[in-house]
C-alpha cells in the first residue's frame, strides 16, 4: 500500500511534543507535487536525489516523492562536518539537494562546493512550498518504484554508498521488501502508533516510518532521542510500536527509579531493537520493566539478510539474535571462505539468489564484501556462531577485533560487562599497539555523573572486571575522556578511537 490508500484526515505523523502533525492525505498531495516538480527538473527512474534535513516531517513527503518517482533518496547525516557532508553529496550525483531549515548554514557549503548541485529547496527559505505550489497533485500513470542509497556510518573508515538493486513495480499495487517482512512479524496496521526516537538519515528509521505509512499506521517524530523525553512519548501518544538501539536502553535505564516509574509504557505491544548488539544483562533489566515486549533483528543497510528473535525465544536462548530465512541464509566462514559447523566462530555471510547490493562507484569494496568462491554471499564484516538450531549469536566486528599475542578478543564481550557498572556512563574497547603482544586491550571510558575518573576508579574497574571476566581480557589500562564518538543511532566510531591512540602512541 501507499500514502493515497488510506483516509486523508488520519495523522500519518505527529512530532512528539504534539506541535505538528501531517495528515495521510497532506502526505500524498506533497509527494505527488514534489515527483511531479523533481520529473519537470528532469530527474528519471535511477537518478539520485540528496536530502539534508533534522527530523522534519517533511522528510517523509520527500521519502514518497523519491519512492513513487523510481529515484534513489539519499539522506545525508547532518552530524558531519561541511566536506564530509559534501563527499556524499558528490559521491552520489545527486544534481538537486533538498534542505531543512535547520541545516540552511551545511547546506550552503555543501552547495559552494559541489558544482553538480543545480536545483536546490528549502523547507523554510519559500522555495520548497513555491515548488509544490506550482506542481501538479495528478496522479502519473506510472509511479515506479524508488529506493534509499544510504552512506554507511564510517565507523571503521570513510562512509561508502550503498545501491540496491533499483525495485521493479509501481508503488500502488507492489509491496516494499520492508513491509513483506515486517508487517506480518510486528502486527503493523492502522491502529499502529510508531515512536521513532533516532534520526531519519539512517537506514532503519527512515525505512520503518515509510513501512508504516505503507501500512497505515501514525509515526510520533522526535527531534532526537533523550531518555526521559522518549517516555514521555509513550506516555502521552498512547505508543504501540517503537525501535531502539542498545544505548537507548542503557540510557533509559540509569535515569532514576522514580523517574522511570511515573511514566506509563503499558500501551507498548513491540519494541523493536537492532543496530548493535544488546548487552544480555540489558536486555533483561528492559524486559523487567516493560514486559516480554523486545523484539530484536540484526540486518544492515546492505539489506543483504535477516534474522529475527521473539522475546519468548531470547529468553530460551538469551544474547542470540535470532534465525534468518525470510531474507537470505545464514553461513558462517573462517577466514579463506570455509564453511564452518554449528559452534565455531567466524564471519557472517548471507546467502542469496542474486547480489543484493553493490558499494556505489567502488568496485573493490564491493567484491571484498563477497565470499570468494560464491559471489551471492555477502557480509559487513561481522562475526559470530550459529547453534545445533541455527540461532545467531553475535561476537563483533570483524575490524573491530583485537588480536593479542596471537589470541583474538572481542572487545563486545568486555564493553558489555562495563556498560551497566553505576560508574561508567559510556565505554569503547580497542586494540592498541603493543611492541610485545602485538596488540593489548585498551578501555575508553565517560565516567558517569557523580564519579570521579581518574587512576583509582581506572582500577576498580579493571579490578571489577577481572572478577567476571578471563583475564587476558581485562584491558591493560583505563582511559578517561568527556565523550565517545557515537553516530546519533548508538554506533561507536572506533575508527577515529584506534587513529587517537595509534597517534598517541
Amino acid at each position: 500500500m501507499y500514502p493515497g490508500a488510506y483516509d486523508p484526515a488520519r495523522p500519518a505523523v505527529v512530532t512528539a511534543d504534539g506541535t505538528t502533525t501531517l495528515t495521510y492525505g497532506e502526505l500524498e498531495e506533497n509527494s505527488l507535487r514534489l515527483a511531479a516538480h523533481l520529473r519537470a527538473q528532469g530527474l528519471r527512474r535511477g537518478d539520485h536525489l540528496a536530502l539534508l534535513s533534522d527530523n522534519d516531517p517533511r522528510v517523509m513527503e520527500v521519502y514518497w516523492a523519491a519512492m513513487r518517482s523510481g529515484l534513489y533518496l539519499t539522506a545525508v547525516n547532518h552530524h558531519l562536518a561541511a566536506e564530509e557532508a559534501a563527499y556524499i553529496v558528490r559521491d552520489c550525483g545527486a544534481g538537486t539537494l533538498i534542505v531543512s531549515g535547520a541545516l540552511r548554514e551545511l547546506g550552503d557549503r555543501v552547495a559552494e562546493s559541489v558544482p553538480q548541485v543545480t536545483h536546490r529547496l528549502g523547507f523554510d527559505d519559500g522555495t520548497y512550498d513555491a515548488a509544490l505550489r506550482a506542481a501538479s497533485a495528478e496522479p502519473p500513470d506510472a509511479q515506479p518504484r524508488g529506493a534509499d542509497m544510504l552512506y554507511s556510518s564510517g565507523t571503521t573508515g570513510r562512509p561508502k554508498g550503498i545501491e540496491p538493486t533499483l525495485p521493479d513495480g509501481d508503488i500502488r499495487t507492489d509491496p516494499t521488501t520492508y513491509q513483506l517482512l515486517f508487517q506480518p512479524m510486528y502486527g503493523f496496521g492502522e491502529d499502529t502508533v510508531y515512536l521513532c526516537p533516532a534520526p531519519l538519515y539512517h537506514a532503519a528509521p527512515l525505512r520503518f516510518c515509510g513501512t508504516i505509512h505503507a501500512t497505515g499506521g501514525t509515526v510520533v517524530l522526535m527531534k532526537s532521542f533523550d531518555a526521559q523525553g522518549a517516555l514521555e512519548a509513550i506516555e502521552r501518544h498512547r505508543v504501540t510500536h517503537s525501535q531502539w538501539v542498545p544505548t537507548m536502553f542503557v540510557r533509559m535505564l540509569k535515569l532514576p527509579r522514580d523517574m522511570r516509574e511515573r511514566y506509563d509504557t503499558s500501551s507498548m505491544r513491540v519494541a523493536i531493537h537492532a543496530a548493535a548488539p544488546c548487552a544480555v544483562e540489558v536486555k533483561r533489566r528492559m524486559m523487567a520493566w516493560w514486559g516480554p515486549v523486545l523484539y530484536e533483528y540484526y540486518a544492515a543497510t546492505e539489506g543483504n539478510g535477516i534474522t529475527f528473535i521473539s522475546p519468548e525465544e531470547w529468553l530460551r536462548r538469551p544474547g542470540s539474535v535470532g534465525r534468518a530465512g525470510l531474507l537470505g541464509e545464514l553461513r558462517i566462514c573462517d577466514e579463506e571462505g570455509k564453511a564452518l559447523p554449528p559452534g565455531e566462530t567466524g564471519v557472517v555471510y548471507f546467502e542469496r539468489d542474486e547480489l543484493p547490493f553493490r558499494y556505489h562507484r567502488d568496485d573493490d569494496r564491493t567484491r571484498e564484501a563477497q565470499h570468494p568462491d560464491h559471489p551471492n554471499w555477502t557480509t559487513t564484516g561481522d562475526i559470530g556462531h550459529v547453534d545445533d538450531d541455527g540461532y545467531l549469536y553475535l561476537t563483533d566486528r570483524k575490524a573491530f577485533t583485537i588480536i593479542s599475542g596471537g589470541v583474538n578478543i572481542y572487545p563486545q564481550e568486555i564493553e558489555d560487562c562495563l556498560v551497566l557498572h553505576p560508574a561508567v556512563a559510556d565505554v569503547a574497547v580497542i586494540g592498541v599497539p603493543d611492541e610485545e603482544m602485538g596488540e593489548s586491550v585498551h578501555a575508553v571510558v565517560q565516567a558517569a555523573e557523580g564519579a570521579a575518573p581518574g587512576p583509582e576508579l581506572g582500577q576498580r574497574l579493571i579490578a571489577y572486571l577481572r572478577e567476571r571476566i578471563a583475564h587476558y581480557k581485562v584491558p591493560r589500562d583505563v582511559e578517561f575522556v568527556t565523550s565517545l564518538p557515537r553516530t546519533p543511532t548508538g554506533k561507536l566510531a572506533k575508527g577515529k578511537l584506534r587513529s587517537a591512540a595509534q597517534g598517541a602512541g
